[in-house]
């Protein structure tokens, strides 16, 4: 059975809990590695279909919303319709983009990191590529521009030493091999003693931060960077702690944005959904050529950082072939494309349309629709993110095929609709979000006791997938429209949608993992095997 088992023939016996988002990355690296140049149209095309399909249901429920119960200006209509083809582009040359640069950097950075056996090296370089991959985080870059009362480039820079300095945390726990639990417990315990004496303003904001920067940019970088860094540990659970990155990350921005609240002054920002009027179809172009340079210097500045290191570490340790490097560097592009038409597509179509169409719906009995309306947009946004069927796989592997893709997909599918249905109920009650998220948290942490530790990091880190481009852009909006309409304060009501979404995941997912856990165990105790005796492997695996 031993032998079996190291040659890795008896996994249908004895499964030890392995990332298989790790391995299906590496695969994707190889498949794009050896990909020819000519060939990368078809790269293009695929992760293009892929964000058409996440923003294909939102856009067909707008459509017919508009087209029914909540007509709008046919300006702004025609202005949401050519930034949802800026945004299909963007995250799909973005996607691609991260794959082929920013996961390499990462693990290649985690590699020779680790290699030179020095802990002040690895914590400074953790801190400084935290800092920089989160001030590119196109989620991020859109929650800053819609906060009034906090200047973008503060909530940016706080955000980003939140992310940096937690980062190194988790750097230190993957060489110590301290247990994420205790630590998740430890820093929540924390964040909710500095939430009882926070200013209202900034609760909402401060949790939707660590919501929005497990995005598309940070995860597969810190995820790469936390499996080249666990190298330097040869143990069996060496490569299981390298998840939980995510998790302890985007704590960082929640301490960060709660204790900028207790020094920040007080500031006047109203938050502004009236939309821009187009009188002609040039002017809706003018507006998003115009918007084009300003994004184009800003993700220059934000990606800068990240490639300076890079070709740094390349010259000093990595020593890449010049095909790698060129390889990388057209990924750099790829990236740098996507995210100025992401943000450029949303700012100028997205975000406008959305405030309006909530705007619109709370006006008389209509408001009574917000509730179901937003748990299916809920429904239909987890289950054509893309990300989720890395996460449908990655829970396959780690429960040895027990657990079906489709019972994670569904568990998320109701708990994003579910968040969505509590955010939008505080958007009509006015409920504080504290009311919500202690609780929350109080049972995601309950769960982790009665789960293996693989399960609490994966559900922690599943908040990322769950909190995507469309929920920090489009339902956002939606909920500060309908809060505007309302008569509620956007800054307390509608700020906190993120953080919800974010949430649910950890109940989902660990409920999930309580209910196979107590059916793995009366199935191993079923039966035994001798250690001289022969097992078959069919027999195993059809028992």
């Amino acid at each position: 059975r031993d032998c079996l088992l190291s040659r890795g023939l008896g996994d249908v016996y004895k499964r030890q809990p392995m990332p298989l988002s790790i391995d299906r990355k590496r695969k994707e690296q190889a498949v794009i590695a050896n990909t020819k140049f000519s060939d990368h149209h078809n790269l293009i095309l695929e992760k293009v279909r892929e964000s058409a399909l996440s923003v294909l249901p939102i856009l067909v429920i707008v459509v017919l919303l508009c087209f029914s119960v909540s007509p709008i200006d046919t300006d702004l209509f025609l202005s949401f319709l050519v930034g949802a083809i800026f945004v299909v582009v963007g995250m799909g040359l973005f996607s691609l983009g991260a794959e082929t640069s920013m996961t390499p950097i990462g693990t290649k950075l985690g590699t020779a990191m680790t290699k030179s056996r020095s802990l002040p090296l690895i914590i400074i370089v953790s801190f400084i590529l935290g800092f920089a991959v989160t001030i590119a985080e196109p989620d991020l870059q859109v929650l800053a521009q819609t906060v009034p009362h906090i200047n973008n480039t503060v909530l940016l820079v706080t955000v980003g030493v939140g992310v940096g300095f937690f980062l190194c945390v988790c750097m230190i726990r993957i060489l110590t091999g301290v247990r994420l639990r205790w630590l998740l417990i430890a820093f929540y315990a924390v964040v909710f003693i500095l939430a009882a004496f926070s200013k209202p303003d900034f609760l909402g904001i401060a949790f939707d931060s660590g919501g929005v920067t497990t995005g598309p940019m940070t995860v597969p970088f810190i995820l790469a960077l936390g499996v080249g860094v666990s190298k330097i540990r040869s143990d069996a659970k060496a490569e299981s702690d390298s998840f939980g990155l995510v998790a302890l990350c985007s704590i960082g921005p929640i301490l960060a944005v709660l204790l900028l609240g207790f020094f920040y002054p007080n500031g006047d920002g109203v938050v502004d959904i009236s939309s821009a009027a187009y009188s002609s179809t040039g002017e809706i172009g003018h507006a998003y050529l115009t918007a084009l340079p300003s994004y184009m210097k800003e993700m220059a500045v934000a990606l800068l950082p990240i490639i300076a290191i890079f070709y740094i570490f390349q010259i000093f340790s990595l020593r890449l072939s010049k095909r790698e490097v060129a390889r990388i560097t057209i990924g750099v592009a790829y990236t740098y494309v996507g995210l100025v038409l992401f943000l450029t597509g949303v700012n100028v179509g997205f975000s406008s349309l959305g405030a309006v169409l909530g705007a619109k719906l709370a006006e008389g009995n209509m408001k009574y629709l917000l509730i179901p309306l937003s748990m299916l947009l809920g429904w239909f946004i987890i289950s054509a993110e893309p990300a989720v069927a890395v996460l449908e796989k990655q829970i396959e592997e780690v429960s040895a095929g027990a657990i079906p893709g489709k019972v994670i997909k569904y568990s998320l599918s109701v708990a994003i609709a579910a968040a969505m249905g509590i955010s939008m109920i505080r958007v009509i009650t006015g409920i504080s979000v504290m009311w919500f998220l202690v609780p929350g948290y109080l049972i995601a942490i309950i769960l982790s006791f009665f789960v293996p530790d693989i399960y609490t990091a994966i559900a922690f880190d599943s908040g990322g997938v769950a909190s995507g481009p469309m929920t920090a852009t489009f339902m956002l909006q939606f909920m500060i429209g309908a809060s505007k309409t309302l008569g509620g304060d956007p800054l307390s009501d509608a700020f906190g949608v993120v953080a919800i979404v974010a949430m649910m995941p950890l109940i989902s997912i660990q409920a999930v993992g309580v209910i196979y856990e107590r059916r793995r165990k009366p199935a191993e105790k079923g039966e035994t095997f001798a250690d001289d005796e022969i097992i078959e492997l069919w027999e195993v695996q059809t028992g």
